[in-house]
């Protein structure tokens, strides 16, 4: 259980981790278990050891399916005092609506209204809990919503309870007073062959229909966009520059797989390297800033004992502490400046109509289009290559 002094992370870094990351027994569809159950309200104490400031859960993850009203009373009593014995904090909570067969085949898009209105409840009822808790931001992943056959659903009517489902809920929030936020988390594919909004992008798409879509946005996992063959520090910067990043999730993950959940920064570097500079560094013309917790979503490999649990924790924070460290050198680094210089990079933030120039004004200015040599303009070189190398080197620690 240890990690680099030099890098031993603190609450002002807001690293959270969910219990159901390292208290996976690395059982999977081939294999049994490899680990033993953790407890969870232990393993958080672990982790606020390790440097963590805060912890998220499923609601199955603190207190078991089924569970009878005074076990789960008792449960969130003992939680909530370890939360005040390590000053740790909850900044976000979800609800499992995949694991149980009921939610086979979903719970808000599930073609059986019982199973929906089962499902609804089991989200109100975790809402009141993060609320208590004075959780931020409540997750819904829809790990369940989809299908594996294009026949066995009928899409737009899905989409409309899938709809109602978050409004719902997203009206309740408004009705309680609570200070919540809703963020959707985006996957393409796993564990139904067909997930509804598998993308940062469809997950927007489907926000700007809500009635309550103001208190709605995203919670983009890196393996997630990565898994569909995606750029996620390009995903996260889109929800950034349309309002809608409540939350992140951080792990690894190496090219178009299944959700392999790596350590952050085990799978694509350079890729975390450009997304820990977008949060801490924020855009190179300025703009929107993420201040929100830094979410590990990883699990700890199958082939680890305990102590490789803890060891893995603290690499994810270890790891981000260095890439941290070695954005603020680049873009400290005058050779970086010259390099954005000569790309265009400042360039891209001056609007391209001028202050007060209207369309008729463009369309009259010869000096646009008709006077403009194209072939000449098409000369330029953007030297994005020297640019990227620079960003290598100082992801690598050799400036």
């Amino acid at each position: 259980m240890t990690t680099n002094p030099a890098k031993k992370p603190t609450a002002d870094d807001k690293f959270s981790f969910g219990l159901w990351t390292v208290g996976w027994e690395a059982r999977d569809q081939f294999g049994d278990a490899t680990r033993p159950h953790l407890d969870p309200i232990e393993s958080a104490r672990t982790l606020a050891e390790l440097g963590a400031y805060g912890v998220t859960f499923h609601d199955d993850d603190l207190v078991p399916f089924g569970a009878s009203a005074a076990e789960r009373d008792r449960i969130v009593a003992d939680f909530t005092a370890m939360l005040k014995e390590t000053g740790l904090v909850v900044p976000m909570i979800t609800t499992n609506t995949f694991s149980h067969p009921i939610f086979k085949d979903g719970a808000f898009t599930s073609n059986d209204r019982q199973v929906r209105r089962y499902g609804l409840r089991k989200v109100l009822r975790n809402v009141d809990l993060a609320a208590e808790l004075g959780a931020q931001t409540f997750v819904m992943w829809g790990g369940r919503e989809g299908a594996e056959y294009d026949g066995a659903k009928d899409v737009n009517a899905a989409l409309d309870r899938y709809a109602e489902g978050v409004d719902t809920v997203a009206a309740y929030i408004k009705e309680k007073g609570y200070g919540l936020r809703i963020a959707i988390e985006p996957k393409p594919n796993e564990p139904r062959g067909d997930i509804f909004l598998p993308t940062v992008g469809h997950a927007l798409a489907f926000i700007a229909r809500l009635d309550h879509g103001d208190i709605v946005g995203v919670n983009p996992e890196t393996g997630h966009e990565q898994m569909a063959g995606l750029n996620y520090t390009t995903g996260i910067a889109q929800a950034l520059w349309q309002g809608k990043l409540f939350h992140i999730d951080l792990n690894g993950q190496r090219s178009i797989k299944y959700d392999q959940d790596l350590v952050f920064g085990h799978g694509d570097l350079l890729s975390a390297f450009f997304t820990v500079d977008l949060i801490e560094n924020g855009f190179p013309n300025g703009g929107p800033r993420y201040d929100g917790p830094r979410h590990f979503d990883y699990k700890p490999s199958r082939t680890e004992g305990i102590d490789g649990v803890w060891e893995s924790a603290a690499a994810n924070m270890s790891t981000y502490l260095l890439l941290k460290e070695r954005a603020a050198a680049y873009r400290a680094d005058p050779e970086v400046t010259a390099a954005w210089e000569a790309s265009g990079i400042l360039d891209l933030a001056q609007p391209t109509l001028g202050e007060g120039e209207t369309l008729a004004d463009l369309l009259a200015d010869e000096s646009a289009f008709e006077q403009v040599d194209a072939d000449a303009l098409g000369e330029r070189h953007y030297a994005f290559v020297k640019l990227n190398q620079l960003a290598v080197e100082h992801a690598l620690g050799a400036r």
